[in-house]
């Protein structure tokens, strides 16, 4: 594989590939502990909410972001049948039409 990444021209040497190599392996490790850390912190902060009394039914949670969804759809679909609506008027004014 190394030889291979030489072989494109991309590459000098194949010590080159290797430190391009451990440089991405080192910047993947330094991604996922970010993440990880971030993830901690999260959790903490919904274990201390948990602590305190703040927290909702799962099932209430999810009824009001369906409800919630459903609202932004239909608003959506209001937007765009408007805009039609306004389509369809400039459309007959070009024609003569009203």
């Amino acid at each position: 594989m190394v030889h291979g990444k030489v072989q494109t021209g991309r590459y000098n040497s194949a010590s080159e590939v290797v430190r391009e190599a451990l440089r991405l392996m080192e910047e993947r490790d330094r991604v996922k502990a970010m993440h990880r850390d971030e993830l901690r912190k999260k959790i903490a902060v919904g274990l201390t909410s948990l602590e305190e009394g703040r927290f909702s039914d799962g099932e209430e949670f999810f009824a009001q972001m369906d409800a919630a969804f459903d609202e932004e759809i239909c608003a959506k679909e209001k937007m765009v049948a408007a805009q039609q609506g306004e389509q369809h008027q400039v459309g007959q004014a070009r024609n003569g039409q009203e």
